[in-house]
């Protein structure tokens, strides 16, 4: 299947740095569009009938976040764009954002009638500094065309903690405060920044709002699959020919990315969503992209026969321990309890009950730890000792045989 671009439907076609580029390929139509002939309510309800879901791997309803702010009583209502994009092997919104900028700004135009925000802001990590000239050189050619009038716009630099990819623990970092989780409710609809009522997209769910105003509900809503509409951006990379950011609309099977697109030859595993994202065996990746099967972020990371399945879940366990707000006890001990195993399981020195503390703990940790972080932590680790038990038996048989012969040599020469 060839790719659909509808979020990268302008990347490689307009100039990013000159506006009027943008504007001769038929940007901001969508936005004067739903400022003249839409009201506030009809482009939520637009926004709603489309199916259009966020892209940061929540899936959560845009419509629905939307109408929520919308109905909302405040003066003050704010639009974030999440663009700290700190998800391992992901770097989708990054392309975005260096290829066409104007498309994020109207989009987020577009929002913030919707929801009545007065201010917008474009979270962005520390570590990407270097797309902040060509944001704010972009946001002040939108001002000086007047397309800001009704919510100005301000790129925020975040201080790079993978925790501040999760709404909550963003915002408090705007605030000045700790990145880390907050308790819900309130959620940001109705209570955000500052307490004022908030919505958070990532990068990618804005770029398909100019679209789906272009072009109607219905034309974005006939791509995909009856839960999952739309396209999904994903950045391949791993062991493939061809790493890059590829655009297909949702529901596509897995093996049409990495092996027909990407050019992957020789597969062991293929994880998709990141660090805490499903793996997925070779014998399996004719499995569709889409919410009701295994999608994520849209990280995927193609893996051969020469990668240690338990060596990457045991580097990602090591990552999330160190990026771990540890505000909840589960994620926090859960988090260090796994790093021990693995640590254990990787130098020789596993035991068979590890397995079965690592099963308890996943438990555990999925259903009681604060915010999405924790809770998916069990993902990676279940799929690694569903389809790859024999390597974890293999690592505590030879933890078995090493602590044999260590006791009989002891034995030997006391």
């Amino acid at each position: 299947m060839p790719e659909k671009r509808i979020v990268l439907r302008n990347c490689g076609i307009v100039d990013p740095k000159d506006l009027s580029s943008y504007l001769a390929a038929g940007g901001f139509a969508a936005f004067a569009k739903a400022r003249d002939a839409m009201t506030p309510e009809q482009i939520v309800e637009e926004i709603k009938r489309s199916g259009l879901t966020g892209r940061g791997g929540a899936g959560f309803s845009c419509g629905i976040k939307w109408a929520l702010a919308r109905k909302a009583r405040s003066a003050q209502k704010y639009l974030i764009c999440n663009a700290d994009e700190g998800e391992v092997g992901s770097f989708k919104d990054r392309h975005i954002i260096i290829h066409d900028p104007f498309g994020l700004i109207e989009g987020m135009c577009i929002a913030g009638l919707a929801i009545g925000a007065t201010r917008g802001f474009i979270y962005l990590r520390q570590e990407y500094r270097y797309l902040y000239d060509g944001l704010a050189a972009a946001i002040a050619q939108c001002r000086e065309k007047g397309f800001l009038a009704h919510m100005d716009i301000t790129v925020f630099e975040g201080a790079g903690a993978y925790i501040c990819g999760e709404e909550s623990a963003l915002m408090n970092s705007m605030e000045g405060l700790r990145g880390e989780s907050r308790y819900k409710p309130p959620f940001p609809p109705s209570q955000g920044l500052w307490q004022h009522p908030t919505i958070i997209n990532n990068v990618e769910t804005l770029m398909n709002v100019p679209y789906i105003i272009a072009y109607g509900a219905q034309a974005f809503s006939a791509v995909g699959t009856e839960r999952s509409k739309g396209t999904k951006v994903f950045s391949v990379s791993g062991d493939v020919r061809n790493p890059g950011v590829y655009e297909l609309p949702m529901g596509t099977p897995l093996k049409e990315l990495v092996v027909d697109l990407a050019g992957a030859e020789n597969i062991k595993a293929v994880q998709v969503g990141g660090a805490t994202g499903n793996i997925v065996p070779a014998e399996k990746i004719d499995m569709p992209l889409a919410q009701e099967s295994v999608l994520g972020s849209g990280a995927v990371v193609v893996l051969d026969p020469t990668r240690d399945i338990i060596d990457i879940v045991y580097n990602n366990i090591v990552f999330l321990h160190e990026e771990s707000c540890g505000k909840c006890t589960p994620c926090r001990d859960g988090l260090a309890c796994m790093k021990d195993i693995y640590s254990r399981l990787v130098r020789g020195d596993g035991r068979p009950e590890d397995i079965r503390v690592l099963e308890a703990l996943c438990l555990v940790m999925g259903q009681a730890s604060l915010c999405g972080l924790g809770q998916a932590v069990p993902v990676p680790v279940m799929d690694s000792l569903k389809y790859f038990r024999s390597e974890y038996d293999a690592l505590v048989q030879r933890s078995a045989h090493i602590r044999h012969y260590a006791t009989k040599s002891l034995s030997m020469n006391p």
